[in-house]
């Protein structure tokens, strides 16, 4: 299977080499966009079963070969996103150990402080601590595999994440209201960045709408850049700030305002989410089909990227 692969260079064969499970060590690396299909049929051949495959990926490599056959290469062939390592991502995003809830807890804090002093500049920075697009996308991922146990694990966590992270915040608001610690603007009703959170509005659904094909892309492309820049637009834990922070105020208007507003990114985000993988998986299908790069020798064969 391997040598038959012209996307396939420096294959290695060390007979004998594995002990547990005995037998041979195969190394090879593999072309990205190619690499799908050869997964599928390394896996259909059992070697998962039977032994084990590892993937690594190779930040730099000095290969006249493989200069020359990404020279020969349609562009997006060679930069097709490898499946197998986008989930795995995502996966890894969709972890919940005590340092996700400890993380949401203080970004809930750090929202908390940015609305009761009117500092965008903290709000962003609680859009930066968040961890909680990692469980979004993971749901979005389950839903797209039909892997209910992801699914549930991702809704448990942020149905136990976001009120934890709201009661912790409402305590320090409260204690902050006792003292006296809000600025001047904000008890005199000055609050500009409190009002655009627990407002929603059709702005906030274009804007969950695009953030969440924005962080697809970023994430099966690698563009970690722009998946930064989806973590400081979309109102989700400031929005659970503000309803800790209108609660302690006595606010109950803004406090039912901002969650709809937390409701509204959640849900906008899984569904963009699972509707984006699904696009991005079937185009991605059709340019690997068209430029005859699927399969081995080249050869152009239907299958799951």
């Amino acid at each position: 299977l391997l040598t038959a692969d012209r996307h396939v260079l420096n294959l290695v064969v060390l007979e004998s080499a594995a002990r547990a499970p005995g037998g041979d060590v195969v190394e090879c690396d593999v072309v990205r966009g190619p690499a799908n299909e050869l997964l599928r049929h390394l896996r259909d051949l059992g070697v998962d079963r039977q032994g084990a495959i590892a993937i690594e990926d190779v930040g730099l490599l000095f290969s006249h070969r493989a200069e020359r056959l990404e020279a020969d290469e349609p562009i997006l062939l060679a930069h097709a996103p490898f499946w197998a390592s986008v989930e795995a991502g995502i996966r890894a995003g969709g972890t919940y150990q005590l340092s996700f809830y400890l993380l949401l807890v203080i970004a809930g804090l750090i929202g908390a402080v940015g609305i009761m002093t009117n500092s965008q500049i903290l709000i962003v920075a609680a859009m930066v601590v968040g961890p909680e697009y990692g469980a979004i996308t993971s749901i979005a991922l389950g839903l797209e595999r039909g892997n209910r146990r992801r699914v549930g694990q991702g809704v448990r966590a942020l149905m136990l994440g976001f009120p934890l992270a709201i009661a912790v915040s409402y305590g320090f608001a409260a204690l902050a209201r006792g003292a006296d610690l809000q600025s001047r603007a904000f008890q005199a009703g000055l609050r500009p960045v409190s009002n655009l959170i627990d407002t929603p509005n059709a702005f906030s659904l274009v804007v969950a709408v695009l953030a969440g094909i924005v962080g697809i892309v970023s994430l099966t492309e690698a563009r970690s850049s722009a998946l930064l820049g989806v973590f400081i637009s979309v109102t989700t834990i400031p929005a659970a700030s503000d309803v800790a922070v209108s609660l302690a105020f006595s606010e109950w208007h803004e406090a039912w305002g901002s969650l709809l507003q937390l409701l509204l990114n959640v849900v906008v985000l899984v569904v963009v989410g699972v509707l984006a993988l699904r696009a991005q998986r079937r185009a991605w299908g059709r340019v690997i089909r068209r430029v005859g790069g699927g399969a081995p020798g080249g050869r152009s064969r239907r299958g799951r990227g």
